[in-house]
């Protein structure tokens, strides 16, 4: 699913304008964004969590070339599913 798709689906859903409902999905992704950048975490009950966690630097190889590189230490965001959408997803496609 891409972003225009959950639009067009909150949009319908929620018989809001196209533009009203971009405008709700932009601020949520906004919000969440920012609370990773300052370290905090997510949680979305029965969804998931997300949170940004560090990666120390290390010495890699470049795969071409064989040369040894510099990798730069790093925060990523991870995101952890919750249990009820593990289960959700783990069901078979008949009891879906």
């Amino acid at each position: 699913m891409t972003r225009t798709q959950l639009v067009e689906i909150l949009a319908a859903r929620r018989r809001l304008t196209l533009e009203g409902a971009a405008r709700a999905v932009d601020a949520v992704f906004d919000r969440i964004s920012e609370a990773l950048v300052t370290g905090d975490r997510v949680e979305l009950r029965g969804f998931g969590s997300l949170q940004s966690k560090s990666y120390p630097g290390y010495r890699g190889r470049n795969p071409r070339t064989g040369e040894e590189v510099e990798v730069a230490p790093k925060r990523l965001p991870v995101f952890r599913p919750g249990k009820e959408l593990r289960e959700l997803v783990d069901l078979p496609e008949k009891a879906r």
